[in-house]
């Protein structure tokens, strides 16, 4: 549970109330409830998903074992772009170095998090983020900043979306099958609008958005310029590159 203790400041002053870290049900419930609003996105994502699996000529098994094991929704629509029957050591490498940049975000995400999640138990660590997603993150951020320490909140949105993206894929491979390539229906700007509705929440302003624009803006330019992925990889080392060298802003 977690405690409220009274906190004062070289004991001078009054005492402020700080939450001690700590896992309540109450707080499973508040992620689930908090996640709310993604869950229409998700379920529209994970049926494209599974269209799209459908149309590369993977059985539902197949399909439903990368949502289960790999549940990296925007990692899994990449591979299935590339996805081929013969495989060799280039397309393997191609695949993981692809991954591997598009994921790459997560350690970012979960560092800011630290703070926070380096007080939860192990066993309860590895549950959440194996879970871990950008919705996560974004609940999480928010309930950190606003004061909240239950540990229970990012296993609630966990325990709610995992399973929804999981079987969201079954109806869109059943009518994957008959359909073809969802992209003929416009079904694939589902994923750039679901990343975009994601970032309204963290806007701080135009400075801190400025390795967002670098980022978008290499990985454009080096798209037109050539084909494949390496947009990505090139957007995301832009994007992270601004951000680290991004002069602090200078006290009043």
């Amino acid at each position: 549970m977690n405690d409220i203790q009274p906190e004062g400041r070289d004991g001078a002053g009054p005492a402020t109330m700080t939450v001690r870290p700590g896992f309540s049900w109450a707080g499973v419930l508040l992620g689930m409830r908090m996640v709310m609003p993604f869950v229409p996105g998700i379920l529209t994502f994970a049926t494209v998903y599974g269209a799209a699996a459908a149309a590369k000529g993977l059985t539902l098994g197949q399909t439903l074992a990368m949502s289960g094991i790999v549940y990296a929704g925007l990692s899994q629509m990449v591979v299935l772009q590339i996805w081929t029957e013969n495989w060799t050591l280039a397309s393997l490498g191609t695949i993981a170095i692809l991954t591997a940049a598009i994921n790459a975000r997560m350690i970012l995400m979960g560092a800011s998090l630290q703070p926070w999640l380096k007080h939860a138990p192990v066993p309860l660590n590895a549950v959440n983020l194996f879970l871990f997603t950008d919705q996560s993150w974004v609940i999480g951020l928010r309930h950190y900043e606003s004061g909240g320490r239950d540990f229970g909140v990012l296993l609630g949105v966990g325990l709610l979306t995992w399973p929804l993206w999981v079987m969201a894929a079954v109806p869109g491979f059943l009518a994957g099958a008959a359909m073809g390539d969802p992209a003929r229906f416009g079904l694939d700007l589902v994923i750039p609008i679901m990343f975009a509705i994601m970032l309204v929440p963290l806007w701080r302003g135009a400075r801190p958005a400025v390795p967002w624009a670098v980022g978008g803006l290499v990985a454009l330019i080096v798209s037109e310029i050539g084909g494949g992925y390496l947009y990505i990889v090139a957007g995301a080392v832009a994007g992270g590159l601004a951000g680290a060298f991004l002069p602090e802003k200078a006290d009043a």
